[in-house]
């Protein structure tokens, strides 16, 4: 008998689906985002009953900012192994009838999930900053353009990151609770630098991938997520990836039977 190990089983992924390396991938399954306008459009007010929206106020929920926590280091990849919880993450980008659908899905399950937003996302659909919000997830930054920050300069990186915070900002009140890197799985000492520097005591990375970005299909999707996802993991997902829509339903119900109970990231840290 041969032993498949998680290792060698994302490894046959990666092969199988024609893995290019981290500085080459883009934030959703389509190509990367364009640039948008310099500034973010407002958020516009929400409709009585819509989705997402807080019962009939139509007030929106606040964004909480950045925590710190104490005794964690500055680049996080998981959390505590010894709880029963799990954090999905999602790249924001990509086509926003996917992320409604997937939003909606995690929702049905009880389930709470992380996006870290795409600024040039957030220009073209400034309504699913509330959307993420109300639904009882948390927003963060992703970057303002989707660039592989790690290669930029110092004022071209600091400038990806301050441009997507302070859309978050405009439309949430927050620069969001967790900065991740664009195109990098790690950020560099220079980008976790500037992270801080812009406001985010850690950067956000993940123990997890998904591989979705690569549409290799709903069940090997399903197959790297459940291969190795244990207590306290850190998932990376993407919106915009019709097989990340048809494999989330089996991997909640795993993890549902498993007893892992998928929270914000925030909440697998607290």
């Amino acid at each position: 008998m041969v032993l498949v190990t998680p290792t060698d089983r994302r490894s046959a992924l990666r092969a199988a689906a024609g893995i290019v390396t981290a500085g080459t991938l883009a934030a959703g399954c389509g190509p990367a985002p364009a640039a948008g306008p310099p500034h973010a459009p407002a958020l516009p007010p929400a409709s009585p009953g819509s989705p997402g929206s807080p019962g009939t106020s139509g007030t929106p929920r606040s964004a909480p900012g950045p925590r710190r926590f104490p005794g964690r280091p500055a680049e996080i990849t998981h959390g505590p192994r010894d709880r029963p919880r799990v954090a999905l993450t999602f790249h924001g980008s990509g086509d926003p009838a996917t992320a409604r659908a997937l939003l909606a899905q995690a929702e049905r399950h009880g389930a709470r999930v992380t996006v870290l937003a795409v600024g040039t996302w957030l220009d073209e659909h400034p309504e699913l900053a509330r959307r993420v919000l109300d639904g009882g997830h948390e927003l963060g930054n992703h970057t303002q353009r989707h660039l592989d920050v790690n290669a930029l300069d110092e004022a071209e990186a600091l400038a990806e990151i301050t441009g997507c915070a302070e859309r978050l900002t405009r439309l949430t009140g927050s620069i969001g609770a967790w900065f991740r890197p664009s195109r990098a799985v790690r950020a560099s000492p220079l980008v976790r630098a500037l992270a801080h520097r812009a406001g985010y005591p850690h950067v956000l990375s993940y123990d997890v991938d998904s591989l979705d970005h690569t549409r290799p299909g709903a069940a090997a999707v399903t197959s790297a997520v459940l291969g190795e996802v244990r207590g306290g993991s850190v998932v990376s997902l993407h919106f915009g990836c019709a097989d990340t829509v048809a494999a989330l339903p089996a991997v909640l119900d795993e993890l549902d039977r498993r007893g892992l109970h998928a929270v914000t990231t925030t909440e697998l840290l607290s």
